[in-house]
């Protein structure tokens, strides 16, 4: 043996033992960097937007979820999958992000996301081979943070505050070209690294090791002699903290900080180790009693920006680690993007379309599917809301088309304009033939709606009268009412059609006319002592006196009637409509009536005529068996508009249902509704699809979408995406959170074939003549 430590042998062997280290480690380095290849390769980032609220037990959820991904034991040498959250600051704002390996499904870290973090939403998108988490920059500089002492020993993770709030404060300030990474990476770690945690703690406690028990077996007398060491003060917190955290799971981390800077020269290279000095003393938020993380010098910035390796690490239990990497709990964090409303699935018994349903969007939350409404529960009426812009008027456009496709009638009244006009471009071919249009816009002479021509004439006066005296109700006095109600009775009980609403100021002015429509209303009605009590009372009066009562009532009606297109429409003679027959047969209805054209108060008295018209046509099927009432849908915009009828719109509702007409209500906000008329859309429009509401709108709604979604989802919704609180069979389902679908493309010269066709509804030719020579008399 001398002979060969003394012999040259000996020291090539000698020598030989660093060449062999090194090729050692130079081989792990080698086996970890392809691995890193590897999980690489279809590389994606989950970008993450917090919720309103976050606390660090959801962090703690989130990556107790990740020691999923741990891979089995006979698998586990050759690669473990690691994440890496990262926050990215800039001018722009803060914004987080979880990069992940190719190797781990799609989907799963999104689902943990929104599981751990309820409210949360992610969008994910592939990395290109060497794509940057930074941009490019003059300078970058950054460092590596590690533990101070053995990883046996815990971070803090208790905090009375968010941990984050010093590293976010330290990137606020950030300038235009200066960029801020933190980036967290981790992935789950095996059992056989808790073994030295254990041991630390056991010797910490003062237990020897297994040579000590067996010396005092064997020689008792050596018992004197082999003490164990002292337990020092203090120690048995060490020793709970070491055992408290080797109980719990734990991952392999590592934490990094990156900064670039487009700017070059000395003083922005100050500034930006300057920022990273802070960016590092953030950290020491976490400093316990027993350990805390320190700073080490980062080789290569510019190549971790790229790459997101992770090697042997350090352990940190969920518990710390959420410490570290977690979702701001802070409220308001200057530039951080929260999520908007909190997705919500649709209840599995919510129809997905289909002949009896028509779709309103796909759910955003969970499996993407269609989420419908069945034509049966929209008797039970419709409330749609939301801002302009939203979406509201390309989700009624597409509900008329499904309709139309359907072959099932409709009525819409636009007072914009643009949701027929929306229509009228998507029409299938073979509802051309099937839409009554009303249209200022249209040279061709409109159809007629002589309100005051059939039905119940006591319910016509009230519904004329009623509708007037909503719309003026600041003008409208008891004088005004009673002239209106009886001249408009007069004409109805005459029974003759070509007596319109054109025709009360001539019956106020004439006494010829006014005597020969009373002899009509003798002649079929019988004498009417009321009707001529109050004529003989108006006949009594002088000239100027005439003038004074019926100088409000024929004011309101010239605002109407001096517009010719509206007296086309309800004062130029017999109705060329019958709305009865018209909604039997499956026919559209379409009100184009833009403010901008018509005015505010006109086209509202339009619309008005319209719905009440439909009324009137609905209840009159009270003779025909319910089983063979016709579906039909009255989509009305800026209802608070046209929702003018008499009685109570609480009680129309009700009986609306049994006629099989189903209202579909929208506006912009509740605001715009009298109370009664909230009242009665709340409590009788069982179906609901809000779009973005005002905070003092969402207080109200969320009545009807909680527990699911309360008023922050109901103020967050993104354009086009709604709350649905459907109704299926009698029960309101949960609400949930859908994308409304885009309006089909228009169709080339389809809205001048359903013009054309839907000219037939007009006047003929010989009768339009004869109307114009009445009008220039």
């Amino acid at each position: 043996m001398a002979g060969f430590l003394l012999s040259g042998g000996f020291f090539l062997v000698l020598g030989a033992i660093p060449l062999a280290g090194a090729a050692v480690c130079a081989a792990v380095a080698g086996v970890r960097l392809a691995r890193h290849r590897y999980l690489s390769r279809e590389a994606r980032v989950v970008e993450i937007l917090p919720p309103p609220e976050a606390t660090l037990e959801n962090a703690t959820a989130f990556w107790q979820h990740v020691m999923g991904l741990l891979k089995p034991r006979w698998s586990r040498w050759l690669v473990q999958p690691h994440l890496t959250l990262e926050v990215i600051a800039s001018v722009s704002g803060v914004r987080f992000q979880v990069w992940v390996p190719g190797t781990v499904p799609p989907g799963t870290v999104e689902r943990a996301v929104s599981s751990a973090w309820p409210g949360a939403t992610t969008s994910t998108r592939h990395l290109t081979p060497g794509e940057s988490s930074l941009p490019s920059g003059a300078y970058t500089t950054g460092g590596h943070l590690r533990l101070g002492r053995s990883e046996v020993f815990p971070l803090r993770t208790r905090f009375d505050d968010d941990p984050l709030r010093p590293l976010l404060g330290a990137v606020e300030d950030l300038v235009e070209g200066e960029h801020a990474l933190v980036r967290i990476t981790a992935r789950p770690s095996t059992g056989w690294r808790a073994v030295r945690a254990r041991q630390a703690a056991a010797r910490l406690h003062g237990h020897t090791g297994l040579a000590t028990h067996l010396v005092d077996t064997l020689d008792p007398t050596a018992r004197s002699s082999v003490r164990r060491p002292p337990v020092l003060p203090g120690t048995g917190d060490d020793v709970r903290a070491i055992l408290t955290k080797a109980s719990s799971p734990r991952l392999a981390c590592n934490a990094a900080y990156i900064l670039t800077t487009t700017r070059s020269g000395e003083a922005a290279e100050e500034r930006l180790r300057g920022r990273a000095h802070g960016i590092a003393s953030a950290f020491a938020a976490f400093t316990s009693g027993t350990n805390h993380l320190r700073r080490r010098f980062m080789l290569k910035p510019r190549w971790w920006t790229v790459n997101r390796f992770l090697g042997y690490g350090f352990l940190l239990s969920t518990a710390e680690l959420a410490g570290v990497a977690h979702l701001p709990t802070d409220t308001t964090v200057p530039g951080l993007t929260r999520a908007g409303a909190r997705p919500a699935a649709p209840s599995p018994a919510v129809p997905r379309g289909g002949e009896d349903a028509r779709v309103v969007g796909d759910s955003d939350a969970g499996t993407r599917r269609p989420v419908a409404l069945g034509v049966t529960e929209s008797r039970q009426h419709t409330h749609i809301l939301g801002k302009t812009g939203s979406g509201k008027s390309t989700l009624l456009a597409n509900l008329v088309l499904q309709d139309a496709e359907a072959g099932r009638a409709g009525l819409v009244i636009d007072p914009r304009g643009d949701l027929v006009t929306d229509i009228l471009a998507r029409l299938p071919e073979h509802a051309v033939g099937r839409v009554v249009l009303f249209d200022p816009d249209d040279k061709a002479p409109p159809p007629r709606l002589n309100l005051l021509q059939g039905g119940d004439p006591d319910f016509t006066s009230d519904t004329v009268v009623g509708i007037f005296r909503r719309i003026y109700a600041e003008y409208w006095g008891p004088r005004t009412d009673d002239i209106l109600r009886a001249a408009t009775l007069t004409l109805t009980r005459a029974q003759d059609p070509e007596l319109t609403l054109g025709d009360v100021p001539r019956l106020l002015a004439d006494d010829d006319l006014r005597r020969e429509v009373m002899d009509k209303v003798t002649a079929r009605t019988g004498e009417d002592e009321a009707l001529e009590d109050f004529w003989g009372w108006y006949s009594g009066l002088t000239v100027s006196a005439r003038s004074s009562v019926t100088g409000p009532v024929l004011n309101k009606l010239r605002t109407a009637l001096l517009r010719r297109w509206v007296r086309q429409v309800v004062a130029s003679g017999p109705s060329t409509v019958d709305l009865s027959s018209l909604f039997d047969t499956g026919r559209l209805v379409l009100l184009r009536l833009p403010k901008g054209r018509l005015g505010e108060d006109t086209s509202s008295l339009i619309g008005s005529f319209a719905l009440a018209a439909t009324w009137q046509a609905v209840t009159a099927r009270i003779h025909t068996p319910e089983h063979q009432r016709k579906d039909l849908c009255a989509y009305v915009d800026e209802c608070q508009n046209f929702l003018n009828l008499p009685g109570s719109l609480e009680d129309m509702l009700a009986e609306a249902r049994g006629y099989r007409l189903g209202l579909t209500l929208a506006h912009q906000e509740l605001g715009q509704l009298p109370a009664d008329l909230r009242k009665a859309v709340s409590a009788n429009a069982r179906t609901k699809v809000y779009f973005t509401a005002s905070p003092d709108d969402a207080a109200s709604l969320q009545q009807h979408t909680l527990p699911v979604l309360g008023a922050y989802d109901l103020t967050h919704l993104g354009a086009y995406q709604a709350v649905v609180r459907p109704l299926v069979g009698a029960k309101e389902q949960g609400a949930a959170t859908v994308r409304t679908r885009p309006l089909p493309p228009g169709i080339t010269g389809r809205a001048t074939q359903v013009r054309e066709a839907a000219r037939v509804h007009g006047p003929s030719d010989e009768k339009n003549k004869a109307d114009k020579r009445k009008e220039g008399e």
